[in-house]
């Protein structure tokens, strides 16, 4: 039977590596954001309207036909916790899976600034992400949206995620410090996987 495995978090946490790690230890299958990102990137570049229509719609698209395979797939993406328009669009990366009685969970990445600066520049990563390839873009980037969005939740302080995961389940893991192995084996764990 299928299911979903929602990985998110603040750009460098890890979301790609951890779900590669999950899916190499497991019979889930990745689907990362920069799988439609960066294609897309090509041809219209980042923040166009075509770039954000078409990037919704494939996303979407994929996860459609994923649960209508019934695959046990892990998405990775970042989102603002508290804007309205991202939370529903996340609602509707989950509808197919939630349409169809599929188990949807929720694993919160997040790690301080400095670890994430750290990993932004991984070879790993930027293989898989070549619009991060300019390092100095990068890290100012990274740096910009730490300091503009919010990518987290806190148990402290309410947001319009907060709703939509409370439907779900949902681990907050700390990657700082730890191995994406690491992280993976306590998903999995939880997942009971």
């Amino acid at each position: 039977m299928g299911d979903l495995l929602l990985i998110t978090g603040p750009p460098a946490v890890g979301k790609m590596t951890v779900g590669r790690a999950v899916a190499a230890r497991s019979d889930y299958r990745l689907f990362h954001n920069h799988h439609t990102i960066e294609p897309l990137l090509e041809v219209f570049g980042h923040g166009t309207r075509a770039f954000t229509v078409l990037n919704d719609e494939f996303r979407r698209r994929v996860l459609q036909e994923a649960a209508a395979d019934g695959l046990r797939l892990v998405f990775s993406f970042a989102w603002w916790v508290d804007d309205r328009d991202d939370v529903e669009v996340v609602e509707s990366y989950l509808a197919p899976y939630v349409d169809a009685g599929l188990p949807v969970r929720f694993v919160e990445l997040y790690a301080d600034l400095p670890t994430r600066l750290a990993r932004n520049v991984g070879a790993d990563r930027l293989a898989a992400k070549p619009s991060k390839a300019d390092l100095a873009w990068s890290d100012a980037h990274v740096r910009e949206l730490a300091a503009q969005k919010r990518m987290n939740t806190d148990p402290d302080r309410p947001s319009p995620a907060g709703d939509l995961l409370r439907r779900h389940p949902h681990l907050r893991v700390d990657t700082g410090g730890r191995t994406a192995d690491d992280v993976a084996g306590e998903v999995l764990h939880w997942v009971g996987a």
